[in-house]
């Protein structure tokens, strides 16, 4: 009884409490996309992914109900930093949705205009608010509706006492009028949060430090758990608590939550209660992470060591060293990385699949019709028929007064030769190792996919390479070469392609470096350099991030610059977020049903090399 009433008190003191308007929330996901583009339109950097921010203290006065309902002690702001433009993961600030939906957008567009720091907070957001709404004045509308309606969320400044309700007068003063007020003047009590501007970044513990996960090879059943969350989250390392100690060995009055830190040997058996324990991390401000030597089976299995040389891949040369760029000094950093031509030691010649025949006979009988493509050449001196366009642009000019010199009104039918040249780039990281369903994996669907394109390939003459690629750090980018484009498709090169295997991390920026040397010998008037990928640029080293996409990206632009083609085929359902800002908004295509990859592959090569 005394329980039950308990937590019906909980209740309905946490329901009187309640200022926000749930009914009415937006979620960061629905309007994800929309802030990406707002962000990037508005001038911010296009590098930038957008995610969820952690939740914060806040610190600052809150109504006598809230403070014994418990609400409100956390508080999510935005940020911006140099890997990500942080938005809260839910807004429910106002009784109208749409109120909500523009204060995302605000958000966006005034960190398009940088990101305040922590001694100018105050000065930076009044500054950068003022020169995005003269940028764009058509936000003035927008902004005033929000600010309207935000001033009446906070504490009044007649129920707070001097000091701070002077503070509080000069803030909304500011917020009123961005760039008029100077300084804030001091108050003892912290200032409320501000949901309209940006916080500074917050600064990263000195310990904290990434995490190698590594699972003892038949433990677990290497499920891979997602709850589809787009957030980071602070961690610090710790030591590691000493073995067999137990709680009974501690002070139990030095235990106060969840948030402090306890060196406790709590031991490390799978939780069967994943809600219970993702609700424990959110609590959680700050992560401490020690290093075990045991491991859970929630975990995915990483096999990372170097092969022993007699089971290794064949070197084909001592290594090819290529640079790198560096986007926080702007600087290509030459020999940086050293890629690692290999040929598979252990392929014999196999024919086609057996299960694959039926599809590739019939990719065959397509592909031979783009052989030799017999088109209309217009505006000819003479031909087989008149040319109804030309001669209409020859009237409308001489009515005008003006005559042309030359007048070609002809159209003939001509046959033209195909002069295309085709390097596909496979991703062959450790990632494409997992399952895409209860029959096969994606390097499975990339072998099939490798087997059919190939098949299409030859069908048409058009001149084409195969090469995989993995990496572990700078010094070893694995470069698989499946087959050159001297060699000829035979049952060897099938060979090759059935002894692919998942291989280490991804340095997409070497492996692209080294296609384009490829394809830059190729005298073929349109050259394509097709990527095939199950994921974003990463390695063990700082390649992880925004480092490895910005070096990607200034791969991608040396290709082109080279008179290179390239084109992305990916299956990561995330793409979207770093595809646009590396290939353009048409320079690739997420193939959302992995299996399906294999069937349309060679479908995507006809469609790019009409183009």
């Amino acid at each position: 009884m005394e329980e039950k009433v308990g937590e019906l008190w909980h209740r309905m003191v946490t329901r009187m409490a309640r200022t926000g308007h749930p009914e009415a929330a937006v979620a960061l996901p629905a309007v994800q996309r929309t802030t990406g583009v707002l962000f990037r339109a508005c001038g911010g950097d296009g590098g930038l992914r957008v995610e969820a921010t952690n939740p914060i203290k806040q610190g600052g006065r809150r109504g006598w109900l809230k403070r014994l309902a418990g609400t409100d002690a956390e508080v999510e702001l935005a940020s911006r930093d140099a890997q990500a433009l942080r938005l809260p993961s839910r807004i429910q600030l106002f009784a109208d949705p749409a109120l909500n939906r523009d204060l995302y957008l605000w958000l966006a567009a005034l960190a398009a205009q940088g990101s305040p720091g922590h001694y100018d907070w105050f000065q930076a957001n009044q500054r950068m608010s003022r020169a995005l709404l003269e940028r764009y004045p058509g936000l003035a509308a927008r902004y005033a509706r929000l600010l309207e309606t935000y001033l009446a969320t906070r504490i009044p400044a007649e129920q707070l006492p001097p000091d701070e309700a002077a503070r509080e007068q000069v803030l909304r003063a500011a917020l009123c009028a961005p760039g008029t007020v100077e300084s804030l003047p001091p108050a003892r009590g912290r200032l409320q949060p501000v949901q309209l501007w940006l916080q500074p970044a917050p600064p990263v513990p000195v310990d904290t430090a990434a995490v190698e996960v590594q699972e003892r090879e038949g433990e677990g059943d290497g499920q891979v758990r997602d709850d589809g969350e787009e957030r980071r989250r602070s961690a610090a390392r710790v030591d590691s608590p000493e073995r067999d100690r137990g709680l009974l060995g501690l002070r139990f009055d030095a235990i106060f939550g969840w948030a402090e830190y306890a060196k406790v040997d709590r031991g490390t058996e799978d939780n069967e209660d994943l809600e219970e324990a993702q609700r424990e991390a959110d609590d959680m401000e700050l992560m401490s992470v020690s290093r075990d030597s045991r491991s859970l089976a929630s975990r995915v299995r990483f096999d990372l060591d170097l092969p022993a040389a007699s089971c290794d891949d064949l070197p084909m040369g001592e290594g090819i060293p290529l640079p790198e760029w560096d986007h926080r000094r702007q600087e290509l950093i030459q020999d940086a990385c050293l890629a690692q031509e290999l040929v598979a030691a252990d392929a014999l010649p196999v024919p086609l699949p057996e299960e694959l025949r039926r599809m590739a006979r019939r990719l065959r009988g397509q592909f031979q019709a783009l052989i030799s493509a017999r088109t209309w050449e217009r505006g000819q001196p003479q031909g087989d028929e008149l040319d109804l366009d030309a001669y209409l642009r020859y009237v409308t000019d001489r009515a005008a007064g003006h005559v042309p010199v030359r007048q070609d009104w002809y159209r003939s039918f001509q046959t033209r030769e195909r002069d295309l040249a085709c390097l596909l780039l496979a991703d062959l990281s450790l990632s494409t190792d997992s399952w895409v369903n209860n029959q096969a994996r994606v390097i499975d669907v990339i072998r099939d996919s490798l087997f059919l394109f190939s098949e299409a390939m030859s069908a048409t003459g058009d001149r084409f390479a195969l090469w995989g690629f993995s990496s572990r750090k700078r010094a070893d980018v694995r470069m698989h070469c499946i087959k050159g484009f001297e060699e000829r498709y035979n049952d060897a090169i099938r060979g090759r392609i059935a002894v692919v295997k998942p291989g280490f991390y991804t340095r997409m920026g070497a492996a692209i470096r080294h296609a384009t040397r490829q394809l830059e010998r190729e005298t073929a008037n349109r050259r394509l350099l097709l990527l095939l990928t199950d994921g974003k640029p990463n390695d063990l080293d700082q390649y992880e991030g925004r480092y490895g996409i910005e070096d990607t990206r200034m791969a991608l632009r040396e290709a082109r610059r080279a008179g290179l083609h390239p084109f992305c085929v990916t299956i990561d359902d995330r793409a979207g977020d770093y595809l646009p800002w590396l290939f353009g908004t048409d320079g690739y295509v997420v193939i959302r049903r992995p299996a399906e990859l294999p069937h349309r592959l060679p479908m995507l090569y006809a469609q790019l090399s009409r183009s």
